[in-house]
């Protein structure tokens, strides 16, 4: 998965690792499959002086033809089961302790990033609000407060294999860890209407001495707003 999406959060690698086991079982059983048929279809082919046989399907010679398939591939769902139940607990039920945290909030086509500003702390004055551009840093925990002004819209970070709904109403936090510094995409992942396409974003991995730089430079007076000179707008474009 790694040589298509980069993978840059510290889980990436075991959701990675899911979707090469589904392919890989999937794949197995498809071989298997289509190769049996294709041997049966070479082996009982319509020959000269051969009479068809009837087959009613109900001896367990016939069965086993069915029971031991079903058997093995509920056993490989079980597999798939148990790893997916290990990731999701780490990915989603397991909240470590934050970092930094940043407010999310979505509507009808923006993002709008609250940060924390130098008192390190979220929803005080000195707060850092930027549209579309969200700045982190490198090898540390992001708790990310998800809310939604309007419609069902789903926060997206590619790269991190990080994806939650944001839901009118709700307060959702969610979390992850970026490990390789960049520029990345974020999108919505979630049709919200007529301009859902042209709802992206960006996120900046940097490390401590690049963002403390950065909070500098806001809090000195370049606005972080799109369309107005700011130290975001000097960021590389984002990678895929």
């Amino acid at each position: 998965m790694n040589h298509w999406i980069k993978g840059a959060s510290s889980y990436a690698a075991d959701i990675d690792g899911l979707f090469w086991l589904v392919t890989a079982l999937i794949g197995f059983w498809f071989i298997v499959a289509q190769g049996i048929v294709i041997y049966f279809a070479l082996k009982y082919r319509r020959k000269e002086g051969v009479k068809a046989a009837y087959i009613t399907g109900k001896s367990w010679r016939e069965l086993n033809w069915v029971f031991i398939p079903v058997v093995l591939v509920v056993m490989c769902d079980g597999w798939i089961d148990v790893a997916t139940a290990s990731v999701w607990h780490n990915v989603k039920e397991t909240l470590p302790p934050a970092d930094q945290k940043v407010g999310v909030t979505a509507q009808q086509w923006a993002w709008t990033f609250r940060h924390e500003g130098p008192d390190g702390k979220l929803g005080t004055p000195d707060d850092i609000v930027t549209v579309d551009d969200l700045h982190v840093v490198v090898n540390k925990v992001i708790h990310v407060d998800l809310q939604s002004k309007d419609v069902l819209h789903s926060f997206s970070i590619p790269v991190m294999r990080f994806k939650q709904d944001t839901i009118p109403g709700r307060s959702i936090t969610g979390w992850f860890k970026p490990i390789l510094p960049g520029v990345y995409d974020v999108q919505c992942a979630e049709i919200c209407g007529i301009g859902h396409g042209y709802m992206p974003a960006r996120i900046t991995v940097q490390t401590q001495a690049d963002y403390d730089a950065w909070m500098k430079s806001i809090a000195a007076g370049a606005t972080a707003l799109p369309g107005t000179p700011s130290a975001a707008a000097t960021s590389p474009a984002p990678q895929k």
